[in-house]
């Protein structure tokens, strides 16, 4: 028997605040070697500006077992489709059965966001009270949510290149979280508009080159760098990088082996991969250090890992099949 679960059936047994702790529990899982996490496949596909990706793995600890097919196809909008379609299959790892196919377009946006969350939990200054988000699309929600969720933002600003865009998210999301969290969403026409005073940045775009000027960070700031998953995509800048008093991945290997924003540093030179702090799991589990003081300057990189998937999903199935949610079909 397989479970099908639709975005709505997830939205209903899942919260923001699970998510972020999932994605915590992976990291830390997949920190201390008790996962088998094979690097992502990335099958380009050229013709159509897009390319395939497959996540797969294995968490004994959480009995996490699958595959996410996902596929980054930055067009699709102008099709009316999202832009990062995806699709989770959740195996039972007892049997090897498949127990579970969901949608995977919004995990990924889910995860995404609660993985920027838990590092903005474990990073950020208590007092924290500015939002800075470059991007407005697909994963622009989940990024906003999950930070809203682990701080008291009073004041959360969006840029995007197209300011009518980053309007019309930021007046959604004003609606949508209206009575759930006490924050300003406002859009800005500036990336200098954006970061002045923020005390949390996050980049969720598929920029090539730098979203905002490093040099103007606010001390004391933490960055999340999030969109960027290939070697010539890069939203934040070698400065930021080299400046930042601790440099954290989800996953060294990922991000050594794919994220712009540090390879080409590393490789002009400007940079070199012994100076990174660690990975964020290893922060929780106690073996890199943390922020030491309220003026240093902290970045998290993340590419995306399959661990993150399969925890979140793998919670997400066992709450929908304990509260009797999702339609059952025998294959």
């Amino acid at each position: 028997m397989i479970t099908l679960l639709t975005r709505q059936d997830m939205a209903k047994v899942f919260t923001m605040a699970e998510a972020v702790q999932a994605a915590k529990d992976a990291l830390a899982l997949y920190s201390a070697g008790d996962t088998d996490i094979p690097l992502r496949a990335n099958l380009p596909v050229p013709a159509h500006n897009g390319s395939a990706l497959y996540m797969y793995g294995y968490a004994p600890g959480a009995s996490a077992l699958g595959v996410k097919i996902v596929s980054v196809y930055p067009d699709n909008p102008k099709r009316g489709l999202p832009s990062v379609p995806a699709t989770m299959v959740l195996m039972d790892d007892s049997t090897g059965a498949v127990c579970s196919v969901m949608d995977g377009t919004y995990l990924t946006r889910v995860r995404t966001g609660a993985v920027a969350g838990a590092a903005t939990d474990l990073l950020a200054r208590r007092d924290s009270r500015v939002f800075a988000l470059f991007g407005a699309g697909g994963q622009a929600e989940g990024q906003l949510e999950a930070v809203l969720t682990v701080r008291d933002i009073e004041l959360a600003k969006v840029y995007c290149r197209t300011f009518e865009k980053a309007e019309a998210f930021a007046r959604a999301m004003s609606e949508k979280f209206s009575g759930r969290f006490n924050t300003k969403i406002v859009a800005v026409h500036s990336p200098e508009e954006a970061i002045a005073d923020a005390d949390v940045i996050t980049a969720a775009t598929t920029a090539a080159s730098p979203v905002f000027d490093g040099r103007l960070l606010k001390p004391g700031a933490h960055v999340n760098g999030i969109g960027s998953f290939t070697y010539d995509m890069v939203e934040i800048d070698s400065y930021t990088l080299t400046h930042a008093g601790k440099v954290y991945a989800d996953t060294l290997e990922g991000v050594l082996g794919e994220a712009g924003d540090i390879l080409q540093p590393i490789d002009r030179g400007e940079y070199s991969k012994d100076r990174m702090t660690g990975e964020l799991g290893q922060l929780i589990n106690g073996a890199a250090p943390s922020r030491e003081n309220d003026s240093e300057i902290t970045f998290f990189k993340s590419v995306g890992s399959a661990v993150l998937d399969l925890v979140a999903a793998r919670r997400i199935y066992a709450k929908a099949k304990e509260m009797g949610i999702g339609l059952k079909v025998e294959m």
